[in-house]
């Protein structure tokens, strides 16, 4: 008999989902698809505490594998053309784009649109360049805002504030390096709902007064910020977005 779950292990601050399939095989084997999915498949009689030992043994190589296939992907997916009606993900709205020709290149957004204008509007690099530059503006004042309302929880236990770096990311929302009192967060965070902004921003706060994941840990988000599970799981339906 063949049985089929889904699971998830977290490995050194990252979501590993795999496929687990239960079926007469002779070894532990593990497969890493160019769709961004993990099988394992092993017998009834390997336990699931020595599959998540496995994985993590070759967690090097599962996420290399998946970070390779990613870019592949980004690569070879439809570029945007940056025309009227596009659809933009900004904070977990689609909001539509409008290109207009103007005396200056400039974005906004009315929360509804984005009004893209640009001397040429017919070169798409140029508009490519404009629009990206904008929404990287657009995250590095959206996430230093919250990681400015978070800090006070944090200063009282003479915690400095941190500096904050951004730069694009394939498999991470954000890192902590306390000892360099460091905060690096990825651009794709302005497509996600600003409560799973809050969670990243906390979450990587947290790493100041604990750098593991243990379970002391937790038990410090969990007090910051109660809901921080469903904020999680929503962030984790978002999914990176590339422009």
């Amino acid at each position: 008999m063949v049985l089929k779950m889904i699971k998830q292990l977290e490995i050194s601050g990252r979501i590993l989902k795999y496929d687990l399939t239960r079926k007469k095989v002779k070894n532990l084997n593990l497969r890493v698809h160019r769709n961004g999915t993990v099988a394992v498949s092993a017998n009834s009689r390997v336990t699931l505490e020595y599959i998540e030992d496995f994985l993590r043994s070759k967690a090097d190589f599962i996420f290399k594998a998946l970070n390779h296939y990613a870019e592949i992907e980004n690569i070879s997916a439809a570029q945007k053309q940056y025309v009227d009606g596009e659809s933009f993900r900004i904070l977990g709205h689609d909001l539509r784009l409008k290109v207009l020709r103007g005396a200056k290149n400039e974005v906004k957004s009315d929360g509804v649109f984005i009004i893209l204008r640009v001397k040429d509007p017919f070169d798409t690099e140029l508009k490519r360049t404009v629009f990206r530059k904008w929404f990287r503006v657009f995250c590095r004042e959206t996430v230093t805002e919250l990681c400015k309302a978070v800090y006070p929880k944090f200063g009282k236990y003479g915690i400095a504030f941190p500096e904050i770096k951004f730069r694009e990311m394939v498999s991470r929302w954000g890192s902590c390096m306390p000892k360099g009192n460091l905060l690096t967060f990825n651009y794709a965070l302005a497509t996600v709902p600003v409560a799973c902004i809050e969670y990243v921003v906390m979450h990587e706060f947290n790493h100041f007064l604990h750098p593991d994941h243990s379970p002391d840990f937790y038990r410090q988000l969990t007090v910051f910020m109660p809901d921080w599970r469903e904020r999680k799981a929503l962030l984790e339906k978002s999914g990176v977005v590339v422009f």
